[in-house]
């Protein structure tokens, strides 16, 4: 532990002679030579011990011919020394194929399990795929000692093993491959420590499995949240996660690729601005210069900014911060968002034409392209594949009223929708039109951002809408308020200082054209695809009220 900080009046006082505080101060050094000391001692126990590994390595290769096939490697081997050539083949791509040949895998030791002194079966793990590897003694080729080896790994050590390819008569359970590996040489790259914070196995297992292991008397590990965030390196090292992340990965590269070959261009706005990007005190605030300043809310108008700037339809794929004290399960302070800007001709339905058509072809993309990923997470986290539509439903605001007072459910006409109520119409129109994926627009205009077009018919209502997955509020857009004199005076309106968003509003009167866009949290979009039951699932390393590490 860190030394207490001295007092700063005492160490003051402490000049003008003071007995007391110079016995304060000799107690401060007494700590810091006590400190030091203890840096030392800690010192050389890590000698110690980098000294007795090395000694039981020599005694462990004493006498063995066969020495150099297996071991630690050296760090120097690992500092970019030389370039050899060697071939690695990925885990995932071995196969029957391959049969009697002789491969070069790394990965980790996701399990060891000793037969005698002579068997050692080690199952490899490599971006979530697995392989059974088995070092057998035998003469010039595995001896005794190089078994000891493998059965002395600590489990998830980077490894390098050399061997030929088998096929097993009787199949491997719990590996990805189907073929096994008969080690020739065995070389540990990196150690990790013996005793794991998590083991894999315990936070790869799904509830189900838990349960079942109760109803028969046996108690299993159940990994929770915090814990699984604390440790996030090796929870995102499970099936599970591998598969949210890659998917998640695939989400925003058809996304980009969608909106590129209909004529967006990709922009990057900045994340540091004078003023709230869409109302409210929910911002993080900073000192920038001297100046006030905080953390975007979103892109929202530095993306009309671009749209003002001919730029005709851009979309950005980039961080967004909200400072909401929000502890729901689908609210995060940082996420990535998923923003569309686009000119529109004659009514705002261009826009959800486009949202439309990029939200099939991602989903439709994700259920042929990302099998495996999916079945990774049905294992842990079991879900039902996503309902929609080939042309998505869309409901005026009062429809959806409407369906809600049918059902015996009254909402405020002119107010906004509550997380209940959300999943209840969720339900309702899954019931009626079998989609969990549709549209809600024309939106009370008192629950929209200051920069929201109104309705040409109705000014309580907005040319708004809000996009929903399996109940639940996944995206925003409308068309924008493109008049200066107009915009300033909706926001005025709703509380916000005109002279923060000036540049924002003086971007309209050298000419704006009408324009409408929407706004995505990527987090959300993998959440709900996959039906699972936390946003923290599906951020690498979430930022919440309470969390901001690791």
């Amino acid at each position: 532990m860190a030394s207490e900080p001295e007092n700063p009046s005492k160490a003051t006082d402490a000049t003008n002679g003071s007995g007391a505080d110079v016995e304060e101060e000799g107690k401060t050094l007494s700590k810091k030579a006590a400190k030091k000391e203890a840096m030392k001692l800690e010192k050389l126990k890590r000698q110690q011990e980098k000294a007795a590994a090395a000694a039981a390595a020599a005694n462990m290769t004493e006498g063995d011919p066969l020495a150099g096939n297996y071991g630690d490697v050296p760090l120097e081997e690992l500092q970019s020394k030389d370039v050899t050539g060697r071939k690695w083949t990925e885990v995932g791509l071995l196969n029957e194929e391959l049969k009697d040949k002789e491969v070069l895998i790394r990965g980790r030791v996701q399990t060891i399990r000793a037969v005698g002194k002579k068997i050692a079966f080690l199952v490899l793990r490599e971006k979530g795929c697995t392989v059974q590897c088995v070092a057998t003694v035998a003469p010039e080729l595995v001896s005794g000692q190089m078994v000891k080896f493998a059965t002395s790994l600590s489990r998830e050590s980077h490894v390098d093993i050399q061997g030929v390819v088998s096929v097993p008569n009787v199949p491997v359970k719990g590996t990805s491959q189907q073929v096994e590996i008969q080690v020739r040489k065995l070389f540990c790259i990196s150690k990790a420590v013996p005793n794991l914070p998590i083991n894999i196995e315990d936070a790869a297992r799904s509830e189900s499995e838990i349960e079942k292991a109760l109803q028969a008397g046996e108690q299993l590990v159940r990994v929770n949240q915090d814990t699984r965030l604390n440790y996030r390196v090796l929870d995102m090292r499970t099936p599970a996660n591998q598969g949210i992340f890659r998917i998640q990965c695939q989400v925003e590269n058809i996304f980009r690729q969608f909106l590129l070959s209909e004529g967006f261009v990709g922009i990057h706005t900045p994340k540091l601005i004078a003023g709230s990007s869409e109302g409210g005190s929910a911002v993080f605030k900073l000192d920038y210069k001297g100046q006030p300043a905080c953390l975007a809310q979103s892109p929202q108008l530095h993306k009309q900014m671009a749209i003002c700037g001919d730029f005709g339809r851009v979309f950005e794929i980039g961080p967004v911060f909200r400072a909401e004290d929000s502890y729901t399960h689908r609210h995060l302070c940082e996420f990535t968002g998923l923003d569309v800007e686009m000119e529109i001709k004659e009514h705002y339905f261009e826009v959800l034409d486009i949202l439309d058509r990029l939200f099939v072809a991602m989903f439709d993309n994700l259920n042929e392209k990302c099998q495996k990923e999916l079945e990774a997470i049905q294992k842990q986290y079991p879900f039902e594949p996503l309902k929609y539509l080939r042309k998505t439903l869309r409901l005026t605001f009062q429809e959806g009223v409407q369906m809600l007072k049918e059902a015996g459910i009254e909402v405020d006409p002119l107010g906004d929708l509550n997380t209940e109520t959300e999943r209840k119409l969720g339900q309702l129109v899954l019931e009626k039109y079998g989609t969990e994926f549709y549209i809600l627009h024309r939106y009370p205009l008192a629950v929209r951002p200051f920069y929201t077009m109104p309705c040409y018919d109705d000014l309580a209502y907005s040319n708004s809408f809000d996009v929903f997955i399996r109940g639940e509020e996944i995206i925003s857009g409308a068309q924008r308020i493109h008049v200066p004199e107009f915009l300033a005076t909706r926001a005025e309106a709703c509380g916000i200082d005109v002279k923060t968003i000036s540049t924002y509003i003086d971007s309209f009167r050298y000419g704006a054209p009408p324009h409408g866009g929407f706004g995505v949290g990527l987090e959300r979009v993998v959440m709900l695809f996959c039906a699972l039951n936390n946003i923290r699932k599906t951020s690498l390393f979430p930022r919440d009220p309470l969390r901001i590490a690791p």
